[in-house]
């Protein structure tokens, strides 16, 4: 699974905020962090925060912190908000064959595994591992 550069800020982005709820980081401290363009990041952080998973406060001192439960948000929640659905990805050359849909059929169900794979995973046990 190739997840596209804003699904991977925003993972980076969910997690480091997560860590410590409480902390507010800008998005140029962010951006800084992970070695990423601010305007870039800053529409990623605007789709966690229409998720209601960050919440932005504005002004001197303000920034972006983690407002979701790490409890109960996984990895494909954040995924899901940035990814398009494997039922809803285009059709490619290929694909009407009988080995492109045997292939097809393989790669759903190396999607399946993946994403049944994210949705076990929650911020909070990510986050155990990264202390490790």
């Amino acid at each position: 699974m190739k997840l596209q550069m804003a699904t991977r800020l925003g993972l980076y982005a969910a997690l480091e905020l997560a860590r410590d709820p409480a902390r507010q980081l800008s998005a140029t401290d962010l951006s800084e962090r992970f070695a990423v363009s601010t305007n870039h990041l800053a529409k990623v952080l605007r789709e966690l925060g229409r998720a209601g998973l960050v919440e932005a406060e504005r002004g001197a001192g303000g920034g972006y912190r983690f407002t979701g439960n790490p409890r109960r948000t996984t990895l494909m929640d954040i995924v899901a908000l940035f990814e398009e659905k494997p039922g809803d990805r285009a059709s490619e050359p290929g694909d009407g064959t009988d080995i492109g849909r045997a292939l097809g059929r393989v790669l759903a169900e190396v999607d399946e595994i993946a994403e049944a794979t994210l949705r076990s995973i929650t911020l909070e046990t990510l986050l155990k591992h990264a202390r490790q």
